[in-house]
């Protein structure tokens, strides 16, 4: 295999671009430091890291063949690899079950709990690529699908599901919509050009208040967490800068302006490191 040939494969699997793995780590993080109401077992949290980044390239690889046939036809994605030429699709379809595979081997480590809710997490990493194009709603399904870390990450450590997981699925599932609703805004000229769906699209002009809705509902559910979990002053004063970061990207998707939207997007990295950090402080 040429160096050519790799080079693509990454950028297929998105190696060059970490944001969407940080985005599906911190939540991870947040689950097995609960669970574990500390540090979690070391042998669960490499399971889960290196879990991560291999779903979340093998979710980029199958994102990009379900779109293969429009990717060229968007300014922001016209040169990935499938759409170029320099990956084919029956390549893409190996390397996504390759991938599939090798995390599916690292959850055959975990206990049953976690074997089984992994064949869920894996039908919405496979079914969430193909939804812009049957409902208006796909950012719901990435949410559920990127949420869905959640419960395994907690089952791993804990063996059992109990509120606490469902009320960080809900808080991740509403961020998720948020911020993704903030990306899909890049793409909304083109998505209608192309017949693509998005709740950019569907929310229209309501689109920057209903993302701050999302955002404030996500903020109030982790201020429940807090007192459900007994968290201290550290935790609050965490949500305190997340607030502020919500402001800070209301504030740049003010004019639509498609490069504030993406960079407010990326900001949400800090917003879940910011919830990380103070977790791990709370429970030390």
């Amino acid at each position: 295999m040429n160096k050519q040939k790799l080079q693509a494969y990454a950028q297929l699997m998105r190696i060059d671009k970490p944001i969407g793995s940080l985005l599906l780590l911190w939540p991870t993080l947040w689950a097995l430091w609960i669970a574990a109401q500390g540090f979690p077992q070391i042998s669960v949290l490499m399971v889960f890291i290196a879990g991560v980044f291999i779903m979340r390239s093998a979710g980029c690889v199958i994102n990009d063949f379900a779109d293969r046939k429009v990717d060229g036809f968007v300014e922001r994605t016209k040169n990935r690899p499938l759409p170029s030429g320099r990956v084919t699709s029956r390549e893409a379809i190996i390397l996504f079950v390759a991938l599939s595979l090798c995390a599916f081997l690292l959850v055959l480590s975990q206990n049953l709990l976690t074997i089984q809710l992994s064949f869920v997490g894996l039908l919405l990493a496979f079914s969430y690529p193909f939804m812009k194009r049957f409902t208006n709603l796909p950012q719901l399904v990435l949410g559920v699908a990127f949420s869905w870390a959640i419960p395994m990450a907690y089952a791993a450590q804990s063996n059992q599901l109990n509120h606490v997981v469902w009320l960080l699925f809900s808080v991740n599932v509403l961020w998720t919509i948020a911020y993704d609703t903030m990306y899909a805004m890049v793409d909304r000229d083109d998505d209608l050009k192309i017949g693509i769906k998005s709740t950019a699209i569907l929310f229209g002009n309501y689109d920057k208040l209903i993302v701050g809705l999302l955002q404030f509902t996500s903020l109030l559910l982790l201020l429940w967490l807090g007192f459900s979990e007994q968290l201290g002053a550290v935790y609050y004063l965490a949500l305190l800068i997340v607030l502020i970061l919500f402001i800070r990207q209301q504030i740049a998707i003010k004019s639509r302006d498609k490069k504030a939207c993406f960079k407010a997007f990326l900001d949400n990295n800090w917003v879940g490191m910011v919830i990380f950090v103070a977790l791990f402080l709370s429970y030390l």
